[in-house]
């Protein structure tokens, strides 16, 4: 029986189990053995990561002809007004072309866990909070749209992969799920 798990990724944490420069891995927070990651977050995002132990399961989770939405919390430098949102739900334009549509709209500051270190805080220049999904994953995608809109992003986590949810997991906190057969 195939087996997947919902991890809480803390920022730092590298989407792998090994590395040669004996940087965090995976393999910190998690021993079991043959599973693997059904797709990545960068060192610097947190949030759900899931893994799995079923190569066909893995392939569906994360190639994005499957179009799995992925949902982060997102927090932005200064608040974003009408235009870029609009422009992030039309799709932007990056290096790698123009992205699908998003999903976004502007939400009050989530309840999480304090980020370790700090996001930096500047007194002069107020920042907004997106929930913004994508179905997607161009490399640190969500990153690169927010500041072709022209609003950097400082925080970023991923909150919800397809109907799996992060929920109560703390970081470098892991459980397994139960699979039904729709996925």
């Amino acid at each position: 029986m195939s087996r997947l798990i919902a991890f809480n990724k803390p920022y730092g944490v590298l989407s792998q189990f090994t590395d040669a420069e004996n940087r965090e891995t995976l393999a910190d927070y998690i021993e079991i053995p043959g599973i693997y990651p059904a797709g990545r977050l960068d060192r610097d995002s947190e949030g759900l990561l899931l893994l799995t132990d079923d190569g066909r399961l893995q392939q569906r989770i994360s190639d994005p002809k499957f179009k799995k939405w992925k949902t982060y919390h997102v927090e932005i430098e200064k608040v974003p007004d009408k235009h870029a949102l609009q422009r992030l739900q039309q799709g932007v334009t990056l290096k790698d072309g123009i992205t699908k549509p998003a999903r976004v709209k502007l939400i009050d500051a989530p309840k999480l866990w304090p980020r370790n270190p700090p996001v930096r805080f500047r007194k002069n220049i107020p920042t907004a909070w997106l929930e913004l999904s994508i179905s997607e994953g161009r490399n640190r995608q969500v990153r690169r749209m927010t500041a072709a809109v022209g609003y950097p992003t400082l925080r970023l986590v991923r909150v919800q992969i397809d109907d799996w949810k992060l929920g109560d997991l703390q970081p470098g906190q892991w459980q397994d799920i139960k699979l039904n057969s729709r996925k």
